[in-house]
C-alpha cells in the first residue's frame, strides 16, 4: 500500500467555527522509501488568519490572494490520495478540516478516499508513554534534524514526520516479513537459502582416508 505523509495549515484552530484549510503537503513512500511524487498546494480562501495561527505558519492572506481556490485542485488532490494510507500526527486536527472542505463541495469523506488512516501522534504515544510527543520532541529524541525549520510548513512537516515515522517503525519492519512479504514470497527465500548438502560417495570417503593417512606420517597432530 502506498503511505502518504499528510500534513496541513489552517486559518485558526475550529473548522466547525469556520476557519479554513490553506495549505496542503504530502510525501509519498513506497516500501519504505520516499518516492518524491510529493504533492504541496496552497488555497486562496479569501479571509485572515487568526493571529495565533499566523504565528505558527506565516502565511498571510495577501500570499494567498494569487492561489487557487480548494474547489479548483479537489479531484486533483482526491486522485493523488485514492486508496493510499495516510500517516498524520493528531490526525483528528487534520481530517476534520479537509472533510469540512470536501463537505463544501460535496465530496466524499477522506475515510472513503484514503485506504486507511493512522494517527503517528497515537503510534508515539504508545511507543513513548509519559513523554512529550510533538514532531519537534520526536524529531530530537530520534535523530532527525529539524533546524531548518523556523515557521511550521504543511510540507516541510510532512517531510520530518516522513522521517520520524520510519525512525519510530524501523525495528518492526526488519523483524517481521509479513509487512513487505507475502506468504508465497517467503516459501520462495526460504527455497532459495535451502542447502543443498551433497554427501561423500565411498570412494571419496576412502580417497580422503588415503590423504589423511598420508598426512598423518608428517605431522603427528592429526590423531591428537
Amino acid at each position: 500500500m502506498r503511505r502518504i505523509f499528510l500534513d496541513t495549515e489552517t486559518t485558526g484552530f475550529e473548522h466547525k467555527e469556520g476557519d479554513r484549510l490553506i495549505e496542503l503537503g504530502c510525501v509519498e513512500m513506497q516500501d519504505r522509501e520516499l518516492t518524491g511524487h510529493n504533492l504541496h498546494m496552497y488555497f486562496n480562501v479569501d479571509r485572515e488568519s487568526n493571529p495565533d495561527a499566523l504565528k505558527v505558519h506565516g502565511i498571510t492572506k495577501e500570499f494567498l490572494s494569487d492561489k487557487p481556490k480548494f474547489e479548483e485542485k479537489v479531484d486533483e488532490i482526491i486522485d493523488y490520495l485514492k486508496g493510499a494510507e495516510l500517516i498524520i500526527h493528531n490526525a483528528s486536527f487534520d481530517v476534520g478540516f479537509l472533510n469540512a472542505e470536501l463537505a463544501r463541495l460535496n465530496k466524499p469523506k477522506i475515510e472513503e478516499i484514503a485506504g486507511k488512516i493512522t494517527d503517528s501522534l497515537a503510534l508515539a504515544r504508545e511507543k513513548y508513554p509519559g513523554k512529550r510527543n510533538s514532531l519537534d520532541n520526536l524529531c530530537e529524541r530520534l535523530g532527525v534534524s529539524n533546524q531548518h525549520r523556523v515557521l511550521h510548513g504543511a510540507l516541510l512537516d510532512a517531510e520530518l514526520l516522513a522521517e520520524v515515522w520510519l525512525a519510530m517503525t524501523k525495528g518492526q519492519f526488519s523483524l517481521d516479513m509479513s509487512y513487505t512479504t507475502s506468504e508465497k514470497e517467503q516459501e520462495t527465500h526460504r527455497k532459495q537459502w535451502h542447502l543443498n548438502v551433497k554427501k561423500a560417495s565411498e570412494a571419496e570417503t576412502q580417497e580422503h582416508l588415503q590423504y589423511l593417512e598420508a598426512m598423518n606420517a608428517k605431522m603427528d597432530w592429526w590423531k591428537k
